[in-house]
């Protein structure tokens, strides 16, 4: 009788802890859910002024049909890899050739960050001074420090990276095949989704031949690469991820790269 006392209090006991448990987790599941949401609309509200840069930059510097500009074509799809809405990427092209457009300079800076994290930013300004300063002070107010053009630059590898759903018929090691002669180094695929990688020198050959073969992309981009990726602490991300998030803010920062593993 004791015996069968103790199993039902202990089971009445289990029930309610899972209860009590059960109740933290969708708790902290709905906050995720409430944080992610949040993350992903200021994320749309600080990535479609990049990519409308970046669309208004390849109209400028070739001409605004994207059937007769490679660069503007990859740039919208870019576009609408993250859901840039279609009035926005038309009001960039049309932007591109107004009069009172912008001249963008691409200029890169290279620097180290809290625990000696490595950092290569990428920027598109229309006033260097102001990129400079602000790019600089980032750095310096998270004890970090802009270095020479060029110190970093071999600790990255530039890469041109596609992306595509592949179709149930495709064969991958046709398609490599292919893809060699245009400059595939590697090609990767995960529950239907393919990335394929080239040197970055190989953009246009490579973007050209998926182009022939009729694979549409869902995005196309080139990206920096450590080649010797460090590990960091938790704690140490949080602390290097104050200055990227800095870095991320401005208006002019289009990438940031790091050397965490």
């Amino acid at each position: 009788v004791n015996l069968l006392i103790k199993y039902l209090l202990q089971t009445w006991y289990n029930g309610k802890n899972f209860e009590k448990q059960n109740g933290v987790i969708m708790g902290r599941a709905f906050e995720y859910r409430k944080a992610a949401k949040m993350k992903r609309w200021g994320n749309m509200s600080r990535i479609f002024p990049k990519l409308a840069k970046a669309i208004e930059m390849a109209a400028k510097a070739g001409v605004p049909d994207p059937e007769m500009n490679s660069a503007l074509r990859t740039a919208i799809l870019n576009a609408k890899a993250e859901n840039m809405p279609k009035t926005n990427i038309d009001a960039a092209i049309k932007r591109a050739s107004g009069k009172d457009s912008a001249n963008f300079a691409e200029v890169n800076f290279e620097g180290k960050g809290p625990h000696g994290v490595l950092i290569f930013v990428e920027t598109a300004t229309d006033n260097n001074t102001r990129t400079v300063a602000n790019v600089k002070m980032y750095f310096n107010k998270t004890q970090g420090q802009v270095v020479p053009t060029g110190s970093l630059e071999f600790f990255f590898d530039r890469k041109a990276i596609f992306e595509f759903t592949k179709p149930a018929n495709m064969d991958l090691e046709e398609l490599e095949l292919e893809l060699i002669d245009a400059g595939l180094e590697e090609i990767d695929e995960e529950e239907g989704l393919v990335l394929a990688y080239a040197n970055y020198t190989d953009f246009g050959n490579m973007n050209q031949k998926f182009e022939e073969l009729g694979i549409e992309l869902t995005k196309a981009e080139l990206k920096r690469i450590p080649n010797n990726p460090q590990e960091f602490t938790e704690a140490q991300q949080e602390e290097i991820g104050k200055l990227i998030e800095k870095l991320e803010d401005d208006e002019d920062v289009q990438a940031v790269y790091t050397n965490i593993a």
